[in-house]
C-alpha cells in the first residue's frame, strides 16, 4: 500500500531532521547516499541461493555443491552484518570529533554526547 502525500512529506521531514541532528548516524544508516536495503536484499538472495545449493548438494551425490552452497551462505551472512564502507571524508555538516581518552565507558560516552547536543540546542 503506497504512502499518502502527507505521510511522504512527514517521512521526508523526519529524514531531513535526522540528517541535520546526527549526520554521523544518518551516514551510517544510508551509506554513501544510498539505502542499506539494497545490501540486505542482495545478502538475502545470496543466502537463499546458497541454501538451495547446500540442499542440492546434500540431495545429489555432489558434496562440492554443498560446500560451495555453505560458502555462499556464509558470505551472505558476512555481507549482511558487516559495516558498510565509508568514504574518507566526513559527512557534510559533521564537525571533527574531539579527542577523548581511549578507555572510556559506554555510559560516559552517551553522557558526553548528550551534553554536546544540549549545548548545541541552546
Amino acid at each position: 500500500m503506497p504512502l499518502s502525500e502527507y505521510e511522504q512529506r512527514v517521512l521526508e521531514q523526519m529524514e531531513r531532521q535526522l540528517r541535520s541532528d546526527d549526520p554521523k548516524l544518518a551516514s551510517t544508516l544510508y551509506g554513501r547516499g544510498g539505502s542499506p536495503v539494497r545490501r540486505w536484499v542482495l545478502a538475502a538472495v545470496a543466502g537463499v541461493a546458497g541454501l538451495g545449493m547446500l540442499i542440492g548438494g546434500a540431495a545429489a551425490p555432489l558434496p562440492v555443491l554443498g560446500i560451495l552452497g555453505f560458502a555462499v551462505m556464509f558470505g551472505a551472512v558476512l555481507l549482511m552484518f558487516s559495516a558498510p564502507r565509508r568514504g574518507s571524508r566526513a559527512p557534510s555538516g559533521a564537525s571533527p570529533r574531539p579527542a577523548a581518552p581511549k578507555k572510556q565507558g559506554m555510559l560516559s560516552r552517551f553522557e558526553e554526547r548528550w551534553e554536546r547536543r544540549r549545548g548545541e540546542q541552546r
